[in-house]
Protein backbone atom coordinates (compact mmCIF):
# COMPACT_ATOMS: atom_id res chain seq x y z
CA UNK A 1 0.00 0.00 0.00
CA UNK A 2 1.01 3.01 -1.03
CA UNK A 3 1.18 6.04 1.93
CA UNK A 4 0.69 9.67 1.86
CA UNK A 5 1.62 12.44 3.87
CA UNK A 6 -1.04 14.24 5.41
CA UNK A 7 -1.33 18.12 5.14
CA UNK A 8 1.42 20.49 5.72
CA UNK A 9 3.15 17.28 8.67
CA UNK A 10 5.39 14.21 7.70
CA UNK A 11 2.72 11.78 8.85
CA UNK A 12 2.17 9.18 6.91
CA UNK A 13 -1.18 8.08 6.48
CA UNK A 14 -3.06 5.11 4.23
CA UNK A 15 -4.73 6.11 1.10
CA UNK A 16 -8.40 4.98 3.00
CA UNK A 17 -9.10 5.53 6.55
CA UNK A 18 -10.94 3.28 8.21
CA UNK A 19 -14.06 4.91 9.87
CA UNK A 20 -15.87 3.97 12.86
CA UNK A 21 -19.22 5.29 12.86
CA UNK A 22 -21.34 2.43 12.60
CA UNK A 23 -19.48 0.96 15.28
CA UNK A 24 -21.96 -0.64 17.96
CA UNK A 25 -24.43 0.51 15.62
CA UNK A 26 -24.99 -0.86 12.50
CA UNK A 27 -21.97 -3.23 12.99
CA UNK A 28 -21.94 -5.35 16.24
CA UNK A 29 -18.69 -5.23 18.80
CA UNK A 30 -17.55 -8.42 17.23
CA UNK A 31 -17.57 -7.39 13.96
CA UNK A 32 -16.33 -4.22 14.09
CA UNK A 33 -13.35 -5.80 15.72
CA UNK A 34 -12.92 -7.87 12.80
CA UNK A 35 -12.99 -5.31 10.49
CA UNK A 36 -10.46 -3.47 12.25
CA UNK A 37 -8.46 -5.99 12.32
CA UNK A 38 -8.60 -6.77 8.68
CA UNK A 39 -8.47 -3.60 7.41
CA UNK A 40 -5.07 -3.42 9.60
CA UNK A 41 -4.13 -6.52 8.74
CA UNK A 42 -4.24 -5.02 4.84
CA UNK A 43 -2.05 -1.70 5.34
CA UNK A 44 -4.82 0.43 6.54
CA UNK A 45 -3.29 2.34 9.21
CA UNK A 46 -5.35 5.53 9.59
CA UNK A 47 -8.65 5.01 12.01
CA UNK A 48 -11.41 7.60 12.15
CA UNK A 49 -13.51 8.02 15.66
CA UNK A 50 -15.65 10.83 17.38
CA UNK A 51 -16.82 10.66 20.76
CA UNK A 52 -20.41 11.34 19.32
CA UNK A 53 -20.38 8.13 17.79
CA UNK A 54 -22.75 6.09 19.75
CA UNK A 55 -21.67 8.46 22.73
CA UNK A 56 -18.09 6.58 23.50
CA UNK A 57 -19.72 3.08 22.05
CA UNK A 58 -17.19 3.15 18.76
CA UNK A 59 -14.53 4.60 20.52
CA UNK A 60 -14.30 1.89 23.17
CA UNK A 61 -15.10 -0.65 20.48
CA UNK A 62 -11.86 0.53 18.33
CA UNK A 63 -10.02 0.93 21.86
CA UNK A 64 -10.62 -3.00 22.28
CA UNK A 65 -10.01 -3.42 18.77
CA UNK A 66 -6.20 -2.30 19.20
CA UNK A 67 -5.58 -4.03 22.47
CA UNK A 68 -6.29 -7.06 21.04
CA UNK A 69 -4.27 -6.64 17.69
CA UNK A 70 -1.45 -4.82 19.56
CA UNK A 71 -0.99 -2.24 17.01
CA UNK A 72 -2.07 0.74 18.58
CA UNK A 73 1.33 2.09 17.81
CA UNK A 74 1.14 1.02 13.84
CA UNK A 75 -2.50 3.39 14.05
CA UNK A 76 -3.20 7.16 13.39
CA UNK A 77 -5.67 7.14 15.61
CA UNK A 78 -8.14 9.95 14.84
CA UNK A 79 -11.43 10.74 17.05
CA UNK A 80 -13.20 13.99 17.39
CA UNK A 81 -15.14 16.52 20.03
CA UNK A 82 -17.73 19.21 19.98
CA UNK A 83 -20.93 17.34 19.32
CA UNK A 84 -23.33 16.77 22.52
CA UNK A 85 -22.99 14.15 24.70
CA UNK A 86 -25.82 15.16 27.23
CA UNK A 87 -28.31 17.32 27.24
CA UNK A 88 -26.29 19.03 30.29
CA UNK A 89 -25.37 22.68 28.94
CA UNK A 90 -21.70 22.58 28.77
CA UNK A 91 -21.56 18.53 27.31
CA UNK A 92 -21.20 20.27 23.71
CA UNK A 93 -19.03 22.61 21.56
CA UNK A 94 -15.62 23.75 21.63
CA UNK A 95 -14.95 25.33 24.68
CA UNK A 96 -12.07 24.68 26.48
CA UNK A 97 -14.09 22.81 29.35
CA UNK A 98 -15.55 20.63 26.93
CA UNK A 99 -12.70 19.93 24.99
CA UNK A 100 -10.67 19.28 28.02
CA UNK A 101 -13.23 16.96 29.77
CA UNK A 102 -14.08 14.86 27.10
CA UNK A 103 -10.46 14.39 25.53
CA UNK A 104 -9.80 12.67 28.55
CA UNK A 105 -12.57 10.80 28.54
CA UNK A 106 -11.45 9.69 25.22
CA UNK A 107 -8.33 8.73 25.90
CA UNK A 108 -9.95 6.31 28.37
CA UNK A 109 -12.55 4.86 26.42
CA UNK A 110 -10.01 4.48 23.27
CA UNK A 111 -7.51 2.78 25.60
CA UNK A 112 -4.55 5.34 24.58
CA UNK A 113 -2.39 7.75 26.08
CA UNK A 114 -2.50 10.53 23.21
CA UNK A 115 -4.77 10.97 20.75
CA UNK A 116 -2.59 11.24 17.02
CA UNK A 117 -5.43 13.25 15.50
CA UNK A 118 -7.93 15.64 17.23
CA UNK A 119 -10.82 17.24 15.30
CA UNK A 120 -13.34 19.88 16.12
CA UNK A 121 -16.25 18.03 14.61
CA UNK A 122 -18.42 20.80 13.79
CA UNK A 123 -18.28 24.67 13.99
CA UNK A 124 -19.04 25.60 17.26
CA UNK A 125 -19.69 29.86 15.93
CA UNK A 126 -20.57 30.55 19.99
CA UNK A 127 -17.16 29.97 21.39
CA UNK A 128 -14.28 32.11 20.51
CA UNK A 129 -12.36 30.56 17.88
CA UNK A 130 -8.87 31.40 19.98
CA UNK A 131 -10.35 29.49 23.35
CA UNK A 132 -11.10 26.20 21.02
CA UNK A 133 -7.64 26.87 19.32
CA UNK A 134 -5.48 27.58 22.71
CA UNK A 135 -7.43 24.96 24.58
CA UNK A 136 -6.00 22.24 21.58
CA UNK A 137 -2.30 23.43 21.65
CA UNK A 138 -2.32 23.06 25.24
CA UNK A 139 -3.26 19.09 24.72
CA UNK A 140 -0.30 19.02 22.10
CA UNK A 141 1.93 20.60 24.76
CA UNK A 142 0.53 17.79 27.18
CA UNK A 143 1.65 15.17 25.27
CA UNK A 144 -2.62 14.15 25.47
CA UNK A 145 -2.41 15.07 21.23
CA UNK A 146 -0.25 14.75 18.50
CA UNK A 147 -2.05 16.86 15.85
CA UNK A 148 -5.55 18.59 14.82
CA UNK A 149 -8.04 18.74 12.81
CA UNK A 150 -11.41 20.44 12.00
CA UNK A 151 -14.49 19.06 10.16
CA UNK A 152 -17.11 20.80 8.51
CA UNK A 153 -15.18 24.48 8.75
CA UNK A 154 -16.56 26.86 6.33
CA UNK A 155 -13.33 28.29 4.00
CA UNK A 156 -13.05 31.47 5.75
CA UNK A 157 -13.22 29.96 9.25
CA UNK A 158 -10.44 27.51 8.38
CA UNK A 159 -8.29 30.15 7.82
CA UNK A 160 -9.29 32.05 10.36
CA UNK A 161 -8.27 29.62 12.76
CA UNK A 162 -4.87 29.18 11.18
CA UNK A 163 -4.30 32.77 11.38
CA UNK A 164 -5.00 33.02 15.03
CA UNK A 165 -2.14 30.46 15.26
CA UNK A 166 0.08 32.21 13.86
CA UNK A 167 -0.49 34.92 15.86
CA UNK A 168 -0.08 33.14 18.84
CA UNK A 169 2.05 30.57 17.57
CA UNK A 170 -0.24 27.53 18.22
CA UNK A 171 -0.19 24.24 16.95
CA UNK A 172 -2.46 24.70 13.66
CA UNK A 173 -4.55 22.15 11.67
CA UNK A 174 -3.29 19.56 9.55
CA UNK A 175 -6.63 18.09 8.18
CA UNK A 176 -9.88 19.27 7.29
CA UNK A 177 -12.77 16.62 6.97
CA UNK A 178 -15.59 17.66 4.58
CA UNK A 179 -18.58 15.66 2.66
CA UNK A 180 -17.20 15.14 -0.46
CA UNK A 181 -18.51 12.94 -3.57
CA UNK A 182 -19.68 12.65 -6.63
CA UNK A 183 -22.81 13.78 -5.94
CA UNK A 184 -21.64 16.63 -3.86
CA UNK A 185 -18.46 18.36 -4.86
CA UNK A 186 -18.73 21.59 -3.70
CA UNK A 187 -15.41 21.60 -1.92
CA UNK A 188 -14.43 22.23 -5.05
CA UNK A 189 -15.18 25.74 -5.34
CA UNK A 190 -13.38 27.07 -2.53
CA UNK A 191 -12.06 24.35 0.15
CA UNK A 192 -10.34 22.34 -2.06
CA UNK A 193 -7.85 25.65 -2.95
CA UNK A 194 -7.88 26.88 0.51
CA UNK A 195 -6.68 23.48 2.07
CA UNK A 196 -3.82 23.48 -0.64
CA UNK A 197 -2.67 26.71 -0.55
CA UNK A 198 -2.21 26.27 4.11
CA UNK A 199 -1.19 22.69 3.91
CA UNK A 200 -4.15 21.32 5.43
CA UNK A 201 -4.77 17.49 3.95
CA UNK A 202 -8.53 16.82 3.23
CA UNK A 203 -10.00 13.39 4.68
CA UNK A 204 -13.14 13.06 2.79
CA UNK A 205 -16.35 11.86 4.55
CA UNK A 206 -19.73 10.23 2.52
CA UNK A 207 -17.35 9.53 -0.84
CA UNK A 208 -19.67 7.32 -1.74
CA UNK A 209 -22.89 9.89 -0.76
CA UNK A 210 -23.98 7.48 2.49
CA UNK A 211 -24.92 4.62 -0.27
CA UNK A 212 -26.31 6.49 -3.21
CA UNK A 213 -23.00 6.06 -5.13
CA UNK A 214 -23.88 2.39 -4.73
CA UNK A 215 -26.03 2.44 -7.13
CA UNK A 216 -28.87 0.36 -5.28
CA UNK A 217 -31.09 2.91 -5.10
CA UNK A 218 -34.26 3.77 -7.68
CA UNK A 219 -35.88 6.73 -8.68
CA UNK A 220 -38.71 6.19 -6.53
CA UNK A 221 -37.11 6.74 -3.36
CA UNK A 222 -39.98 7.66 -1.09
CA UNK A 223 -40.98 3.95 -1.93
CA UNK A 224 -37.36 2.53 -0.56
CA UNK A 225 -37.54 1.06 3.19
CA UNK A 226 -34.00 2.81 4.18
CA UNK A 227 -35.31 5.91 5.50
CA UNK A 228 -31.88 7.35 6.74
CA UNK A 229 -32.23 9.89 3.77
CA UNK A 230 -35.72 11.91 4.48
CA UNK A 231 -33.94 12.67 7.81
CA UNK A 232 -30.76 13.66 6.52
CA UNK A 233 -31.85 16.91 4.50
CA UNK A 234 -33.82 14.29 2.20
CA UNK A 235 -30.11 13.86 0.21
CA UNK A 236 -31.67 11.04 -1.78
CA UNK A 237 -33.25 13.10 -4.87
CA UNK A 238 -34.15 12.02 -7.90
CA UNK A 239 -31.09 13.81 -9.71
CA UNK A 240 -28.18 12.32 -7.59
CA UNK A 241 -29.98 9.01 -8.15
CA UNK A 242 -29.59 9.67 -11.91
CA UNK A 243 -26.23 11.38 -11.54
CA UNK A 244 -25.84 7.49 -10.32
CA UNK A 245 -27.46 5.60 -12.58
CA UNK A 246 -25.37 7.40 -15.43
CA UNK A 247 -22.06 6.64 -13.92
CA UNK A 248 -22.81 2.87 -13.92
CA UNK A 249 -21.86 2.15 -17.42
CA UNK A 250 -18.34 3.81 -17.39
CA UNK A 251 -18.01 1.65 -14.01
CA UNK A 252 -18.94 -1.29 -15.69
CA UNK A 253 -16.24 -0.76 -18.81
CA UNK A 254 -13.91 -0.26 -16.00
CA UNK A 255 -14.23 -3.89 -14.77
CA UNK A 256 -15.26 -2.05 -10.77
CA UNK A 257 -18.51 -1.50 -9.34
CA UNK A 258 -19.66 2.20 -8.96
CA UNK A 259 -19.09 2.48 -5.16
CA UNK A 260 -15.34 1.02 -6.23
CA UNK A 261 -15.04 3.68 -9.05
CA UNK A 262 -16.74 6.55 -7.01
CA UNK A 263 -15.01 5.94 -3.77
CA UNK A 264 -11.37 5.92 -6.31
CA UNK A 265 -12.18 8.82 -7.48
CA UNK A 266 -12.44 10.91 -4.66
CA UNK A 267 -9.04 9.04 -3.44
CA UNK A 268 -7.29 10.47 -6.52
CA UNK A 269 -8.59 14.50 -6.05
CA UNK A 270 -6.43 16.94 -5.77
CA UNK A 271 -5.87 17.68 -1.88
CA UNK A 272 -6.99 14.11 -0.77
CA UNK A 273 -5.13 12.66 1.75
CA UNK A 274 -7.15 9.77 2.09
CA UNK A 275 -11.43 9.19 2.37
CA UNK A 276 -13.11 8.06 5.35
CA UNK A 277 -14.60 4.37 4.69
CA UNK A 278 -18.01 4.19 6.56
CA UNK A 279 -17.84 0.00 6.14
CA UNK A 280 -20.67 -1.95 8.01
CA UNK A 281 -19.91 -5.06 6.75
CA UNK A 282 -16.44 -6.98 5.89
CA UNK A 283 -17.90 -7.23 2.26
CA UNK A 284 -17.85 -3.35 2.31
CA UNK A 285 -14.37 -3.39 3.33
CA UNK A 286 -13.30 -5.63 1.04
CA UNK A 287 -15.07 -3.62 -1.65
CA UNK A 288 -13.05 -0.78 -0.47
CA UNK A 289 -10.00 -2.28 -0.68
CA UNK A 290 -10.44 -3.21 -4.33
CA UNK A 291 -10.89 0.37 -4.91
CA UNK A 292 -7.36 0.86 -4.65
CA UNK A 293 -6.41 -0.73 -7.93
CA UNK A 294 -9.02 1.63 -9.84
CA UNK A 295 -7.19 4.17 -12.16
CA UNK A 296 -8.36 6.59 -14.30
CA UNK A 297 -7.63 7.66 -17.91
CA UNK A 298 -7.59 11.26 -18.40
CA UNK A 299 -10.56 11.01 -20.93
CA UNK A 300 -12.57 8.66 -18.40
CA UNK A 301 -12.11 12.13 -16.08
CA UNK A 302 -13.62 13.98 -18.82
CA UNK A 303 -16.17 11.70 -19.23
CA UNK A 304 -17.05 11.51 -15.32
CA UNK A 305 -16.94 15.21 -15.18
CA UNK A 306 -19.76 15.79 -18.16
CA UNK A 307 -21.87 13.30 -16.22
CA UNK A 308 -21.06 15.19 -12.78
CA UNK A 309 -19.40 18.94 -13.09
CA UNK A 310 -17.10 20.44 -10.93
CA UNK A 311 -18.30 22.33 -7.98
CA UNK A 312 -22.12 20.64 -8.41
CA UNK A 313 -23.68 19.60 -6.29
CA UNK A 314 -27.20 17.44 -6.40
CA UNK A 315 -27.02 16.06 -3.28
CA UNK A 316 -27.32 18.27 0.09
CA UNK A 317 -24.14 17.42 2.08
CA UNK A 318 -22.08 20.12 2.00
CA UNK A 319 -24.43 23.04 2.16
CA UNK A 320 -26.08 21.88 5.08
CA UNK A 321 -23.27 21.05 7.03
CA UNK A 322 -21.13 23.79 6.66
CA UNK A 323 -23.23 27.08 5.06
CA UNK A 324 -26.69 26.34 6.83
CA UNK A 325 -25.38 26.97 10.03
CA UNK A 326 -23.46 30.65 9.07
CA UNK A 327 -27.08 31.70 7.43
CA UNK A 328 -28.69 30.60 11.13
CA UNK A 329 -26.00 32.66 13.14
CA UNK A 330 -26.79 35.21 10.61
CA UNK A 331 -30.51 35.63 10.46
CA UNK A 332 -30.06 35.08 6.65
Amino acid sequence: MEYRTLGRSSLKVSPLCLGCMTFGNQTDEDESIRITHAAMDAGINFLDNANYYGKGVAEEILGKALAQNGKRDEAVLATKVASPMSARPNDVGSSRYHIMQHCDQSLKRLKTDRIDLYYLHWMDLETPLEESMRALDDLVRQGKVIYTGCSKFAPAWLVEALALCDRHGWVKFIAEQPPYSLVDRTIENELTWTCLRHGVGIIPWGPLGTGILSGKYQKQAEEHPDRRFTKWNERLTPESIERADALKPLAEEKGCTLAEMSLAWVRDQPGVAAPAIGVRTMEHLTSALRSLEVTFTAEELERINKIAPPGSAVSDYYDGNVWEPLRKASRI
